[in-house]
């Protein structure tokens, strides 16, 4: 985690020390080379191997390979002096108190006064670590509990101890919010604080309803995953990722440091887990747990899933059921959760999910005040630490408040007197929507959510209307000072005939009445390509007129958006693959989410890029190649970007497959894109916006520049890297990339390139093998190799 934290402050742009202990013995490899305990290399050994670790790390800790050099090994005895002229120390050290106070007492030896100090501790107590500490530490000290992997997690809880000012937790709001794009929730100085202690305690209750229901762990992860609202990790996968010997720790935390009798047996080890444990099987870390990987004779792996009865392994199961397949067909995590508890609430499936959800939701009301002091916080900590898709108080409002307490009180479970009060004074939901406000229930009274600053709710917008103009896949939104903002909100936001409708009708509207113009959107990804399914059928019904006219809408309309006489800026976050890179492309900027997985990765499935995809890595490297400079290497570059469908790692990661250009930007706070992208237009707008010519020309590397990719190629097929298929695929994506038939150096129209692809694209359409790829990844989400 100590890695992780100054891995992630790295990618923020901050200098970090990173210290560890000077080992205690030296290596083989220190003793061959004649290296002794007093070599500066060897006592810095453990943090400069945790930094090396990072730069292999999956998924990978940095946002780009290069920021390992803003982290420098240290240790604490050599080092200890350079912490007095740093900002900040965060401890990340073994989860024992003994050992955090004498570090702590160390670091108060060398520390300024403003110096922030906090612990990564997962649950210790706060005010216990302080203590024996002077004045000047302990209004300096709190714990900033970042979530593992830290890059990735987008939770830090901020636990103030007993003596630590308001300045200070403002300070590490700040920072944790602002420059490392974090959630920051306020948690109280309670065991295991918010997130932990009511998903431990969730998963524990969730153990006893299967076995209440007499249900196995195939039958539980299929139902406590995203049937509701949970990630598809559900509980068992989950337990093995984190490791059961971990989560048996979190559960000691609490129950030991608990004075409630009721606590402590809710925080009872469960002896599955104790069993699984003793024999070692703690998770994916030791080969299995609840699941292991069996691998195949022939190549490949099986799943199979623990049988908790006889303590064996069996092939893992599909499980069906009314109420599972209810879920699956019900729209949003609502609706999905509702469909699952109430489709037929005598199905035992149903009685389990109940019982699996009601206890968590109590729990959470009985612990209001004492983890927390607000039902954001509470929601926002699961949200953002298990990556649930709603808190316990929103799924409360989701399934029906009303509802459910009458169910809860008819099953004779105690009620919170705080929501008896509020049920009884006649309120029916925790949350309440005004316009784009937002409250919640505080004391008895709805309270207004702060509203974060520098951030455009597009939901809330769209909730709030009135909507400029719209259909089932787009929206377009007045963001205020005269900026609109396109919305995407197909399923999955895949591109179909609605939403290049939107885009079309907005760019008219926005030439018309508007400064400019935004594309973005709050779905889980920002587009995951154009609608291979509508296009598979398309295909194997032979109808490849209906697929010319779609990619000539597709292309239309992209060309509409690049020569659109007012300024486009374009704000793509998580996977944004294919027809989505397409729609960014045309925007005069594109503000990348630092969190963002950019790719052209049509190959995959068997195709090329033919939404405009082609034309503009053509004409990057006709414009990184200038006017007389060498296109070939520019040209070789995107061609394997394309061919082999390569992915950004993150929003910097773009650069280094060629897509980024020099007024591209990212930023690390995912949440503020839509006002970043906004004020971006506005400043275009000011400067005196010019809109692109009508035609550009693009010199392409042409017949010469196609026989050398169309040679790599080749040396591919050769060297077994490329089926046959490939090679097919590879020879048209050449042809379009390199200009087709024109001479080398000449310069050709958009028009020209777009009908390279065009053409390429329907052919390959029409291939057997593409249909079979577009197949494999429409059922499995994996392509197909053929």
């Amino acid at each position: 985690m100590g890695a992780g934290i100054a891995a992630h402050l790295a990618n923020a742009g901050i200098g970090v020390l990173l210290l560890d202990v000077p080992p205690a013995a030296l290596t083989e490899q220190e003793s061959c080379a004649g290296a002794t305990l007093q070599d500066r290399a060897v006592r810095n050994r453990l943090a400069a191997a945790s930094i090396a670790r990072l730069a292999a790390q999956q998924p990978p800790a940095l946002y780009d390979s290069s920021f390992i050099q803003r982290i420098t090994a240290g240790n604490l005895e050599d080092d200890l002096g350079k912490l007095g002229s740093v900002d900040w120390v965060i401890e990340a050290v073994v989860e024992r108190l003994d050992v955090k106070r004498d570090v702590f007492a160390r670091i108060e030896s060398v520390v300024r006064p403003s110096t922030l100090i906090t612990t990564n501790t997962s649950g210790l107590s706060v005010a216990a670590m302080a203590e024996g500490r002077g004045e000047s530490f302990r209004r300096q000290f709190a714990a900033t509990h970042f979530f593992n992997p830290p890059r990735h997690m987008k939770l830090v809880e901020i636990v103030p101890g007993p003596d630590t000012t308001a300045e200070v937790i403002a300070s590490l709001t700040a920072i944790c919010e602002r420059q490392l794009g974090k959630g920051v929730v306020r948690a109280k100085d309670t065991p295991n604080f918010i997130a932990n202690r009511i998903g431990t305690y969730g998963m524990l209750t969730t153990i006893a309803a299967m076995r209440t229901f007499g249900l196995n762990v195939d039958e539980v992860d299929a139902l406590t995953g995203p049937a509701m609202g949970r990630p598809k990790t559900a509980t068992f996968r989950m337990l093995d990722l984190v490791g059961l010997d971990t989560l048996l720790h979190v559960v000691d935390n609490v129950r030991e440091r608990s004075e409630d009798a009721e606590e402590r047996e809710a925080f009872a080890r469960p002896p599955e887990l104790e069993t699984l444990v003793a024999k070692g099987w703690i998770g994916e870390k030791a080969g299995g747990g609840f699941y292991r990987k069996i691998k195949r004779p022939g190549g490949g792996s099986d799943i199979e899933t623990l049988q908790l009865d006889t303590m064996t392994y069996a092939p893992r199961q599909n499980v069906n059921s009314p109420v599972i397949e209810a879920a699956k067909t019900a729209k949003g995590t609502a609706g999905k959760v509702k469909a699952l508890l109430f489709t037929d609430p005598n199905d035992r499936h149903a009685r389990f999910a109940w019982q699996a959800i009601k206890t968590v939701l109590l729990y959470a009301a009985r612990q209001l005040g004492t983890v927390a002091d607000t039902i954001p916080d509470i929601d926002r900590a699961l949200v953002w630490g298990f990556n649930w898709e709603l808190g316990p108080f929103e799924l409360w409002d989701a399934i029906g408040l009303e509802r459910s307490v009458q169910r809860m009180r008819a099953e004779g479970d105690d009620i919170p007197a705080w929501l008896e009060r509020w049920i009884a004074e006649g309120n029916r939901s925790f949350y309440m929507e005004e316009g784009v406000r937002r409250f919640y229930v505080s004391e008895g009274d709805y309270r207004q959510l702060e509203e974060e600053e520098d951030v455009i709710s597009l939901g809330a917008l769209k909730r709030s209307g009135p909507v400029v103009l719209g259909n089932s896949g787009a929206s377009l939104l007045d963001l205020g000072d005269e900026v609109a903002c396109l919305m995407f909100h197909s399923p999955n936001n895949a591109i179909g005939s609605d939403i290049l409708t939107a885009i079309r009708q907005s760019a008219e509207e926005v030439s018309r009445n508007w400064r400019g113009l935004v594309i973005a959107n709050e779905g889980r990804h920002f587009c995951v390509g154009a609608n291979l399914m509508m296009l598979l059928i398309e295909a194997q019904n032979g109808d490849f007129d209906e697929i010319d006219d779609i990619i000539s809408l597709f292309q239309n309309s992209m060309l509409q958006l690049k020569r659109l006489d007012r300024p486009v800026v374009a704000a793509p976050h998580r996977m944004t693959l294919g027809g989505g890179v397409e729609a960014c492309l045309p925007a005069d900027r594109i503000v990348f989410s630092a969190e963002t997985y950019f790719g052209l990765v049509e190959t995959g499935v068997g195709l090329i890029p033919a939404g405009g995809g082609c034309k503009e890595a053509a004409a990057l490297a006709s414009a990184r190649a200038g006017a007389a400079g060498d296109l070939q290497p520019q040209v070789n570059a995107l061609f394997e970007t394309i061919a082999l469908a390569k992915t950004s790692s993150s929003g910097y990661d773009v650069s280094r497959i060629g897509l980024m250009r020099p007024n591209d930007r990212v930023i690390i706070r995912g949440e503020t894109r839509v006002a970043e992208a906004k004020r971006m237009v506005l400043a275009m707008d000011r400067e005196g916006y010019t809109a692109p010519q009508a035609e550009q020309r693009i010199r392409v590397a042409g017949r010469e520049g196609r026989a050398v990719l169309q040679l790599a190629v080749e040396a591919m097929r050769l060297g077994g890297q490329a089926s046959e298929h490939d090679v097919r695929i590879g020879r048209k994506l050449a042809h379009v990339l390199a200009g087709g038939d024109a001479p080398p150096g000449a310069e050709v129209s958009e028009q020209y390139l777009l009908d390279l692809e065009r053409e390429a694209f329907l052919s390959l359409c029409g291939e057997p093998l593409t249909q079979a790829r577009m197949r494999q990844m429409l059922t499995t989400g994996k392509p197909l190799r053929n």
